[in-house]
């Protein structure tokens, strides 16, 4: 297992170190500029993003120019950083929920994830342990959820604690954001009126990927949404990460695995949860 507690400004730090420094990195500042008036930029097609997601992108590049200078990075406010070509490319989204964040709520996220293509030469998720280390910390719990690609833990309050996801709580996440490129085939606020779905599970909008990161420690049952490419996606590349290593079922929304060709994505605690999501998807329930 990674060592966690080491300081952002070791140059000894395993990857999985190195996206837990980073992620902390950006949750402080996400933390710290909480509730104060913040300037907005406009990205069209009513989203934005805040002098927040600007500095705490700027914060994990920071760590990341330290301790992994040879890197690529992609950052969600920023773009491509280093080397087009390197093998290893981190995939930065410093607050996912920025409209929760905006709003004064609480429930966003910092996610850090590694895709490195020495490991293997599909998408993060293809299928295989090694996708990469990945990092999702939730600055107002001071939770950091992580994986070296082969274990998944949580660090709350530097206590180690591994994930391990269970269905028990019925609640399972509806991502009703837009894009919807799969629709009419599928639309995910038609699965909030399932009869199926209502009878056995009880959905929750939380509008971040912080909720698929709780199917890996347990506190959601699954989570739901449509898009394309997501493993390759800031928003979701560390959340598909921890879910896959923590043994979550994952695929898109069409049973395939997840990367480019699939569409959106099912994370379920297990294989009955997943398996009776997938049969109301496809109206077979």
């Amino acid at each position: 297992m990674a060592t966690p507690y080491a300081s952002p400004e070791s140059t000894s730090l395993d990857d999985a170190g190195v996206a837990t420094a980073a992620a902390r990195a950006g949750a402080h500042v996400v933390r710290s500029l909480y509730g104060r008036r913040l300037a907005r930029v406009d990205k069209g097609g009513g989203d934005f993003a805040t002098a927040a997601d600007v500095e705490a992108e700027r914060a994990i590049l920071d760590v990341l120019r330290v301790v992994r200078p040879d890197d690529a990075v992609l950052g969600e406010e920023s773009g491509q950083h280093g080397a087009a070509g390197s093998a290893r490319r981190w995939l930065v989204d410093p607050l996912c929920g920025t409209l929760n964040y905006a709003a004064g709520g609480m429930l966003v996220a910092v996610n850090v994830a590694l895709h490195d293509g020495s490991l293997h030469d599909g998408a993060l998720g293809d299928g295989a342990l090694g996708d990469g280390a990945a990092a999702v910390a939730d600055p107002f719990s001071g939770e950091v959820f992580v994986t070296d690609g082969e274990t998944a833990w949580a660090l709350r309050d530097d206590v180690v604690e591994p994930l391990v996801p269970t269905s028990a709580t019925r609640l399972v996440d509806v991502n009703l954001d837009p894009p919807f490129p799969s629709a009419p085939g599928f639309r995910a606020v038609d699965l909030l009126a399932h009869p199926g779905f209502v009878e056995r599970f009880r959905p929750r909008v939380v509008s971040t990927t912080l909720a698929l990161t709780w199917v890996a420690a347990g506190k959601r049952a699954a989570y739901v949404t449509d898009g394309a490419d997501l493993a390759g996606s800031v928003h979701f590349a560390a959340g598909i990460a921890l879910c896959r290593v923590a043994g979550c079922v994952v695929t898109g929304i069409d049973g395939e695995p997840v990367g480019p060709a699939s569409r959106g994505l099912v994370a379920a605690a297990d294989a009955g949860t997943h398996r009776l999501l997938m049969s109301m998807i496809r109206g077979e329930a």
